[in-house]
């Protein structure tokens, strides 16, 4: 096995890799999802705004609803310039509708968004939650004439338990600043999505977000304790416990987790957490075919070894990492997988015995020298999305397959590329099957963004042929919501339309996402 990554440095560049937070990376998502950075605003979207439901009140209503929201809400809390709306029109999906609030409320505690429920049910206008906006499906597109309800502005960890390992935080917290936080009193909150460093605990909770660690450690919904959530009523419920076991009644809390704002607007959060993790070891192992890294990941699975990571990058991808970082990535690789061991003294010897295992798969295996290395590899594997925005528009799908049938995905996504006439990237969390084929694609160009779309279709129509599902983690939102029907059943969409009838009888809580409620 090869000892050093002599064919993976970084080389000297002005300014260095660019990072996520060296800008507000949520005035940049607006603008790109508002098709500033790209020029031309999609013409094609996927429905219409009229399909959210809802519509803009009267100058009369307009009054009346502002000054019932300002009566208990702080002046800063309820925006209403068409500036500074503007900027909560969209999350970063492409081709979702989006209209423009009647105001946005910043709440900054519970009573906050109670009132702001209550006085949406009174004049029965539609509410959009949201988080940081930096979700890939349009849930959090708002709606003509609605409120939004932000809650990038609650921000604070109420609790940090160590005897009991659990925290408690509110949802504007990031992703990153709660592993920090909780990362110094010696504990770990593994849910770890690559947009970790700009994407909330809220928006995590409301897709039941994945990450890179899922591999090992779970999604979301497994670190989830209680949930306190205002319902549609304005109402506060609060669900789950703060034991290590409790099955009293329904698991409400897993309910609520994954259903995108659909059924009440998480507040507050109880999150499991587990004792530090040790330090990594990092290898990584280059493929002449993607087909053989996607084999190479199922005889790791099938030979019991549990890696702490194990990821998978295209040379599509690649390159645009490599340029992104300004570091000189193989650009002859067809594919790359990356993987860390975290089991402390025993990393070294499980990195190798899962690198003999790669290499009999004909992987070419390199392991991180020094902690530099490997941080450079994981760079590589975070930035993907970024770095692909550079070439294009990006459509990004979420796709979810059993990992013995990955191969077939990943061929099956090169044959619809080539049918398409489309550069399509493939990276994702090989160790759960869980792929984000990118279609990058000139927006200005109608025929490639009838294309986009076409093949954006194909292969969520291959993922569930190969027995996974149209999402492992993105949500359906807005983006999806006709495959949802195709993926659960006349039986399972009923069901869920009961569920949102039951628990929102008025229907105001992000109408039209997810699923519609019209049979």
């Amino acid at each position: 096995m090869t000892t050093t990554l002599d064919r993976i440095r970084i080389t000297s560049g002005s300014g260095g890799p660019r990072r996520e937070r060296d800008t507000d990376p949520g005035a940049a998502q607006r603008g790109r999802a508002e098709g500033l950075t790209y020029p031309g605003r999609m013409a094609t979207t996927r429905g219409s705004t009229d399909d959210l439901g809802g519509s803009a009140p009267g100058p009369a209503d307009r009054a009346q609803v502002l000054a019932a929201l300002r009566e208990h809400l702080p002046e800063q809390a309820v925006l209403t310039d068409h500036d500074l709306v503007q900027g909560y029109r969209t999350d970063r999906a492409m081709f979702c509708p989006a209209g423009m609030p009647l105001a946005v409320v910043l709440a900054r505690e519970t009573a906050h968004v109670q009132h702001a429920l209550r006085v949406a049910s009174r004049f029965g206008l539609p509410v959009v939650p949201q988080g940081a906006r930096s979700g890939l499906s349009g849930a959090a597109n708002a709606i003509e004439g609605g409120l939004v309800v932000s809650t990038e502005k609650m921000t604070e960890v109420l609790e940090l338990d160590v005897a009991n390992r659990f925290v408690v935080t509110q949802p504007g917290v990031l992703n990153a600043e709660l592993s920090r936080h909780v990362e110094a009193a010696g504990l770990f909150y593994p849910p770890d999505p690559s947009s970790w460093e700009f994407c909330s605990i809220g928006g995590n909770l409301g897709t039941n977000s994945g990450g890179l660690c899922c591999v090992k450690y779970g999604v979301t919904a497994d670190y989830v304790l209680g949930l306190e959530v205002v319902l549609a009523s304005g109402e506060v419920l609060r669900t789950g416990r703060r034991t290590v076991k409790g099955v009293a009644g329904y698991d409400l809390t897993r309910l609520f987790v994954g259903s995108e704002g659909t059924l009440g607007i998480i507040t507050e959060a109880t999150l499991a957490l587990r004792p530090a993790a040790r330090r990594p070891r990092t290898a990584a192992a280059l493929f002449a075919s993607g087909r053989a890294a996607a084999e190479a990941v199922a005889a790791v699975v099938a030979g019991g070894h549990q890696p702490s990571l194990l990821e998978i990058m295209d040379s599509t991808t690649l390159r645009a990492a490599s340029d992104y970082l300004r570091a000189d990535l193989p650009a002859d690789a067809a594919a790359m997988l990356l993987w860390q061991c975290d089991t402390g003294e025993g990393a070294e010897a499980e990195v190798r015995a899962i690198g003999a295992v790669v290499q009999g798969c004909g992987g070419e295996v390199v392991e991180a020298a020094d902690q530099a290395e490997a941080d450079l590899l994981l760079a590589a594997r975070r930035c993907v999305l970024l770095a692909l925005e550079r070439l294009g528009t990006t459509l990004i799908d979420d796709v979810c397959v059993p990992r013995s049938r990955l191969g077939e995905l990943i061929d099956g996504v090169a044959r619809i590329a080539a049918e398409r006439s489309l550069v399509i990237g493939v990276v994702g969390h090989a160790g759960d099957g869980n792929m984000h084929p990118t279609v990058v694609f000139d927006s200005r160009d109608a025929e490639q963004t009838a294309a986009a779309l076409a093949s954006f279709d194909d292969v969520m129509a291959l993922g569930l042929e190969l027995g996974g599902t149209i999402t492992g983690e993105h949500g359906v939102g807005v983006l999806k919501r006709e495959w949802l029907a195709r993926e659960v059943g006349p039986v399972g969409l009923r069901v869920h339309r009961d569920l949102k009838r039951a628990l929102d009888p008025a229907g105001i809580l992000n109408p039209g996402k997810v699923f519609s409620l019209a049979d």
